[in-house]
């Protein structure tokens, strides 16, 4: 018998795993958990044999000896991010870690375009004047997408969706990535070029790259002035690939015309959980909130029926592999799903 607890549950969590396999497995089953893995909760792992935790979820050296403590032998990430994850510590408990590199990269760049689209055509403060029995159309006006200058920063597999959708509105494409995209070049005539260069001539930039310590605070105080007045940034990828401070300064100059944020960097504790009735205590954020050309949404990009089920059945993929005695050895490892094997 292998039993998973299943950290920072949702109800479309809960859903997604059970309508992908729940009970296919012979000998696996789910410990659904509503708080987040951290050191305070790791205990509620005790007799599982294996962790699955999502983007918020702390899985630090700390975690890690109390979940190989009490037997854990997989962590198994329902997400691509994986830098909440402590792999040196891991591969030295003996604690395989597993994320699903791969789902739906259209759900995340099609929010990134939905962003662009309300935070241009002002809907939200449209449809909130019109349900007040407002109709004038002062302070409404937008920009044709058409024409504009687009800079993807990151074009993997959500990037490259991204490219294509808004090649499809008429838009230029600027591209920046370590690894060059041929094929999206010729269908989209993607321009690669250097960070500077992409910020100083976009009207609008997005962020589809991973969080490392060569990506964080990418957007500073320095690149933001390096940005064409007035651009429009969107971040979908994590929140700290922004520094905070530095945004808000630019939306308080006028260097950034607006922002698109589906990730913020203090995220952990108020994403994911409600908090209606209480007073924020985050300034940052409650500044932001409060900004006319700020759209915040709370890491939903992925949130898609498509992606959800991606997410579920690659998981329990992964899970399998560890009921049926497959970690592989860390030789065997190829980065793209398997992190950390099995001590060699």
């Amino acid at each position: 018998m292998l039993e998973v607890a299943v950290f920072d549950t949702h109800r479309f969590d809960r859903e997604a795993l059970e309508r992908a396999g729940t009970g296919k497995i012979p000998g696996v089953t789910f410990r659904f958990l509503e708080p987040r893995l951290q050191l305070q909760t790791a205990a509620l792992a005790a007799g599982c044999g294996a962790v699955c935790v999502f983007v918020n979820d702390c899985v630090d050296a700390a975690v890690l000896e109390v979940l190989a403590g009490s037997g854990v032998r997989l962590v198994a990430l329902r997400c691509a991010g994986f830098n909440n994850v402590d792999l040196g510590a891991a591969r030295r408990l003996g604690v395989a870690v597993v994320r699903v590199p791969e789902y739906s990269p259209h759900a995340i760049a099609e929010h990134a375009v939905a962003l662009i689209l309300a935070l241009n055509r002002k809907l939200v403060r449209a449809a909130s004047r019109i349900r007040d029995g407002n109709f004038l159309l002062e302070g409404l006006v937008g920009f044709d997408l058409f024409g504009k200058t687009v800079g993807v920063v990151g074009t993997g597999r959500i990037g490259a969706v991204f490219a294509r959708i808004m090649h499809g509105f008429g838009c230029k494409i600027l591209g920046l990535d370590p690894r060059p995209d041929q094929d999206l070049v010729r269908e989209t005539g993607l321009e690669y070029c250097e960070l500077r260069e992409l910020l100083s001539r976009c009207d609008i930039v997005s962020l589809h790259l991973p969080l490392n310590e060569g990506s964080r605070h990418l957007l500073n105080a320095e690149t933001i002035s390096w940005m064409k007045s007035g651009a429009m940034l969107v971040n979908t990828g994590r929140g700290a690939l922004v520094e905070t401070e530095a945004l808000m300064a630019g939306l308080k100059s006028g260097q950034i015309g607006a922002a698109g944020l589906d990730v913020y960097e203090e995220e952990e504790g108020v994403f994911f959980e409600d908090h209606s009735g209480e007073v924020l205590n985050d300034e940052k954020l409650t500044w932001l909130l409060m900004c006319p050309n700020v759209l915040v949404t709370a890491h939903q990009a992925f949130l898609t029926r498509e992606a959800l089920h991606e997410l579920a059945t690659a998981t329990l993929s992964n899970v399998e592999a560890l009921a049926g005695g497959k970690i592989p050895k860390d030789s065997e490892i190829d980065g793209r799903c398997w992190l950390v094997g099995s001590p060699g």
